[in-house]
């Protein structure tokens, strides 16, 4: 079904070269402009894929037809696409994780063990282990800062042991109490950023499981989260030293 387009206007001339249109149904701009062709320019693109084609247009097109509108229209992805975006995030993944618990913990052997005070056996070579330490082990960054409450619920007392699992992948984990982090105002949500340039907002229904996430990329919403991280990091205690802390 061919789209519904509308001519929002163009800076060189009427009817000319570039120019502007927008999707009526999904909101979409179309830019149309002579094709960016040095190759030499062309390999300074970064995520051009297979089958884009670069183009040129003057900044006052953008600035004087592209859209106004600040409402933004959730893209929300799977839990496979989910999964995805570890493996092609480039050099810097971190997490906030501010729940009290997580029923996909909850469900595992390892949570039964921790529960009986039994050590539990990590499983380091899943799907996703691999991932991460090949990630890590090529010098990318990932790390965590996980909420606390004082005291630790038996979720959050799982996810302090489960940070020796993360850190024999490479992981960088810390930990906050909930208290400081309310000081520091921050939001009460759990979030993925990825090259801080995306950010996964996780949805959880009712019983705590995880449903898929809301990828968020405009550049003053991401610049939010990661002045989030900023906060968070530079206050948040490493998980060495937090235990021990709970031990005395």
């Amino acid at each position: 079904m061919a789209r519904r387009l509308r001519f929002n206007g163009t800076g060189s001339g009427e009817g000319g070269c570039p120019a502007v249109h927008e999707d009526l149904d999904s909101g979409e701009i179309i830019v149309h402009g002579p094709p960016l062709t040095d190759p030499e320019d062309l390999a300074q693109l970064q995520h051009l894929s297979p089958g884009e084609v670069s183009i040129v247009v003057p900044r006052e097109l953008l600035v004087d037809f592209g859209p106004k509108e600040v409402t933004r229209v959730p893209r929300t992805i799977d839990l496979d696409a989910f999964g995805r975006l570890f493996e092609n995030f480039e050099h810097t993944a971190w997490r906030l994780e501010t729940r009290r618990r997580y029923a996909s913990d909850e469900g595992t052997s390892t949570y039964a063990e921790f529960l009986r005070g039994e050590r539990p056996n990590w499983d380091v070579e899943t799907e996703w282990s691999t991932t991460i330490r090949a990630k890590t082990g090529a010098g990318a960054t990932v790390g965590r800062v996980r909420l606390v409450d004082d005291p630790p619920t038996d979720g959050q007392r799982y996810l302090l042991a489960y940070a020796e699992r993360n850190a024999s992948l490479g992981e960088d984990i810390r930990n906050m109490w909930r208290t400081e982090a309310d000081r520091l105002r921050l939001p009460a949500e759990d979030f993925w950023i990825f090259d801080s340039r995306l950010v996964a907002l996780l949805n959880f229904d009712d019983a705590d499981n995880l449903l898929g996430a809301e990828l968020i990329t405009e550049p003053a919403e991401v610049n939010r989260y990661c002045q989030v991280r900023d906060a968070a990091w530079h206050y948040a205690i490493r998980n060495e030293t937090f235990v021990s802390g709970l031990r005395e």
